[in-house]
């Protein structure tokens, strides 16, 4: 059997695995989302609705409505979304460090922030 016959064979193929593992983080981040947003006035539901979720997480953060346009720029939404998120984790009186594991390890910090006894203390917390 030539290998071009096994690449075709296995574009198709989806790893259970995998899909379980990626179906899972989304849930967590999901259920995280929906605390955070209870957490701090807003709709919980609203985790569940693209584009709407990002301006809960903006109104969170205290940013203003039009970051959204910001996150649809390339390279300019990586800055923006890093900053947003700097923002909700100090909404919440947390520090850089916390705002490092909400980018790298999000499925874990977004849980600890929903699930903690942290509280909402307002875009203007330091």
């Amino acid at each position: 059997m030539n290998i071009h016959v096994l690449a075709q064979q296995s574009q198709g193929d989806l790893n259970p695995v995998l899909l379980i593992i990626y179906l899972t983080i989304v849930v967590i981040i999901v259920a995280s989302w929906w605390k955070i947003f209870t957490k701090s006035g807003q709709p919980g539901w609203g985790a569940l609705i693209p584009i709407y979720n990002m301006y809960l997480i903006l109104k969170i953060a205290g940013r203003p409505w039009w970051f959204l346009l910001l996150l649809l720029v390339p390279l300019v939404n990586i800055i923006v979304a890093i900053v947003v998120t700097h923002d909700v984790s100090k909404s919440f009186g947390k520090g850089l460090g916390f705002t490092l594991g909400l980018i790298f390890l999000p499925f874990i910090f977004y849980g600890i922030l929903a699930w903690s006894d942290t509280t909402y203390q307002g875009p203007s917390a330091s």
